[in-house]
């Protein structure tokens, strides 16, 4: 009994314990994924702080295949994601990219560039996709420059980076391109 338990301490520590050697964690295996901030992996987060943003979307996989400018093309609207279009959820008034943004539920396109995407909140909900996209109910669109990663991303990820109290960077990451966009709550 003391061997299987030292057995499984073992295995959980090496399966859980390895850190990518990107700015990301580990992503889950399952394609459907929420994010939050303040993040809930965060080691700064305290108990019982509620969550100030959610975004909930769909992992698609790499699968060796060219991303970004073949089966996402450049400057054309993307759900930013897989399956039906991502959502993000304000808990607060926010500031993105000095942009204000008022608390509630929007979706979550995104225009990939090759140097710079355009990420934009609309009011359109839940539909598929990017197919039904709107550009009258957009409530605000920002800009962020596209960055290359030293290490390719397998499945497309979101995650949140804390940045000091009640602000961080929303990090959008896939194949060997990471956008970065700042937010603050107000």
């Amino acid at each position: 009994m003391m061997k299987r338990t030292l057995l499984t301490a073992i295995l959980t520590t090496l399966i859980f314990g390895v850190a990518p050697a990107q700015t990301l964690r580990g992503t889950d295996k399952s394609p459907m994924d929420m994010a939050y901030f303040p993040d809930h992996f965060a080691h700064d987060r305290r108990p019982g702080e509620k969550a100030i943003i959610r975004v909930t979307y769909s992992r698609p996989p790499k699968k060796e295949r060219e991303v970004f400018g073949k089966l996402v093309p450049y400057g054309k609207v993307w759900r930013t994601g897989a399956n039906e279009a991502t959502e993000i959820k304000f808990y607060e008034d926010v500031e993105l990219s000095g942009k204000p943004v008022k608390a509630g539920s929007y979706s979550l396109f995104s225009i990939p560039g090759e140097k710079e995407w355009t990420l934009i909140l609309n009011t359109d909900l839940d539909y598929w996709g990017a197919y039904k996209y709107n550009e009258k109910n957009d409530v605000v669109r920002v800009t962020a420059p596209a960055k290359v990663t030293a290490e390719s991303v397998e499945n497309f990820t979101i995650q949140f980076e804390n940045k000091g109290e009640k602000q961080g960077v929303m990090k959008l990451a896939w194949d060997k391109t990471m956008v970065e966009v700042p937010f603050k709550v107000l």
